[in-house]
């Protein structure tokens, strides 16, 4: 099925929307504490709960208005339920914290091993968005993965050095931040490589 194009700003709405909630909602609640079935929930948790299924809703929303996701995003979701699940279930916020880390290894992990075979998995994902040649989908595979690679490392550091306040603003805006201005570093290597801009005439 062909991707539908649908107002930008709707679906970086859908895509950041839950991210913003969990913030606004934790920094609302997070000293406070609610017994739900005889145990004690803290804001963290509560907010994890609400975030699981918004994240599964606007990732449907975006299906259903798009016809089309990727495997990031289908991946993205999956390990949210699962991580989230188990940080709500357990009671325990580790869980949810750890998801960025599996969430970037996983992804350096996969396209590490397209580089190993001599592919760029980076290209079947954004190859149509993105028309550039081959030599430069492997520089920018390589570079991605690295890139994840030190996300998920960071991740990791921060959440166990660091206050559960801090983690949050850091997966709030930091990782945020860190992808937006990582690809907006490789427009000359995008405008090198690139088809229409290099192939034309």
């Amino acid at each position: 099925m062909a991707e539908k194009k649908i107002n930008p700003i709707l679906k970086l709405a859908l895509e950041l929307g839950p991210v913003l909630v969990f913030f606004l909602g934790y920094m609302r609640l997070k000293d406070q504490t609610f017994t739900l079935g005889g145990a004690e929930y803290h804001g963290f948790i509560l907010m994890t709960a609400l975030f699981v299924p918004l994240m599964v809703a606007t990732t449907l929303i975006l299906w259903k208005l798009t016809g089309k996701l990727s495997r990031m995003q289908l991946v993205t979701v999956v390990l949210v339920v699962i991580f989230g699940g188990l940080s709500v279930w357990l009671n325990d916020e580790r869980f949810f914290k750890m998801k960025p880390t599996m969430i970037y290894a996983l992804f350096a992990a996969v396209l590490g091993f397209g580089l190993w075979r001599g592919q760029s998995y980076l290209k079947s994902v954004m190859g149509e968005a993105l028309p550039m040649r081959d030599e430069g989908w492997m520089i920018l595979t390589r570079r991605v993965t690295l890139f994840f690679a030190g996300l998920a490392v960071t991740n990791e550091l921060v959440w166990r050095l660091m206050s559960t306040d801090a983690w949050v603003t850091f997966k709030t805006f930091g990782l945020t931040a860190a992808v937006f201005l990582f690809f907006l570093t490789q427009g000359r290597l995008m405008a090198l490589y690139g088809i229409e801009d290099k192939d034309k005439g």
